[in-house]
């Protein structure tokens, strides 16, 4: 693969929490947020012209997987086979706890295994729940802002409202990291539409 200005993980929560609709819900405003022409403008908007994109699915230890490996997403083409992929990637693996710092450092592995050149490397932890099994999220995050990886994350309010302070106390951090929410999956679309163009953009989009 070519030099690119990112490169970014998507790490995506299918625990128990998460049922088939929701996971449904995740894949789709996902695959339509990278059809956005705003997504695609933010990733080609560096010197070079390019990102690349991969997900990750996690659950409880031991249960990750990668949905999709690593695409280039450099024009309308990339664009188009990239939210193909997502939005067909199957729930690989099965549902259990909700394992954050596991998927974590499975993203981190990846990133740091990337076959090419990146200017940034960002991590996007996306779920419904609190870290309840296997290593703190806090650790892989403190890994993370040593390696220089920012990690940022979208946290779903339907079943714990206050989780987006857990998220921004024990999940993001590195240079420019957020944390944002939603209230539901309904209106993940729109958050990870929102949250892609800052993050590949590298810009403070409202």
């Amino acid at each position: 693969m070519d030099p690119v200005d990112v490169a970014l993980c998507l790490a995506m929560d299918v625990s128990a929490s998460v049922d088939f609709d929701e996971f449904g819900l995740m894949a789709g405003g996902t695959a339509a947020a990278l059809r956005d022409p705003a997504v695609l403008a933010a990733a080609t908007s560096g010197p070079r012209r390019a990102a690349a994109v991969c997900l990750l699915l996690w659950s409880g230890v031991g249960a990750q997987d990668l949905a999709v490996g690593w695409m280039r997403l450099d024009g309308p083409d990339g664009a188009a086979a990239l939210a193909e992929a997502v939005e067909n990637a199957p729930r690989l693996p099965p549902p259990g706890a909700t394992a954050i710092g596991e998927g974590m450092a499975a993203g981190l592995a990846l990133l740091g295994r990337f076959p090419a050149e990146a200017r940034r490397l960002v991590l996007d932890v996306s779920g419904d729940g609190r870290h309840n099994a296997g290593r703190a999220p806090a650790t892989m995050r403190d890994l993370a802002v040593q390696a220089g990886i920012t990690v940022n994350g979208l946290a779903i309010l339907n079943e714990e409202p206050d989780l987006l302070d857990h998220y921004a106390a024990e999940v993001i951090g590195g240079p420019g990291s957020f944390a944002m929410d939603c209230a539901d999956y309904p209106d993940f679309t729109e958050a990870i539409l929102r949250k892609l163009r800052r993050e590949l953009g590298g810009t403070l989009v409202a």
